[in-house]
């Protein structure tokens, strides 16, 4: 594959060329080298690498762990470390679905303190989110 200009990386990747140009100055993707008439050039291996970044957002990898996670693989880890970091994720998302779960519970008791009918002043729902005490 022959080098590629933004618009050709952005067509072959599926991405948005502000999307890239966003990786780049988030230091996801390096600063490609220009050609003499000021065109930016990608090398094929910026297809992979852009590919990398939208599977691991995918998976729900935040942009600051991708770079994380990108400087780990460009240093030659070992396998156990990538293996350490996912594991990492696996806690976190299993963190998140606890909390959503215990959000779930709270938004289905209100639902039913909610008679649907009445002024909204006294809506549980609303009287709920306007409190000024927090629930843990």
């Amino acid at each position: 594959m022959k080098n590629l200009t933004l618009g050709q990386l952005a067509k072959e990747t599926g991405t948005h060329v502000e999307t890239i140009r966003y990786y780049e100055r988030q230091g996801l993707i390096a600063e490609p080298p220009r050609r003499a008439s000021g065109y930016r050039e990608f090398p094929p291996e910026y297809v992979e690498r852009i590919r990398f970044i939208k599977r691991a957002q995918t998976l729900g990898f935040t942009l600051r762990e991708i770079s994380e996670l990108l400087a780990l693989a460009d240093g030659n880890p070992a396998c156990k470390d990538i293996r350490k970091f996912a594991e990492e994720k696996v806690k976190d998302i299993e963190t998140r679905i606890h909390d959503l779960q215990k959000i779930k519970v709270v938004l289905h008791e209100l639902i039913k303190k909610c008679l649907s009918k009445g002024k909204l002043s006294s809506c549980p729902i609303i009287e709920s989110l306007t409190q000024h005490k927090t629930q843990k």
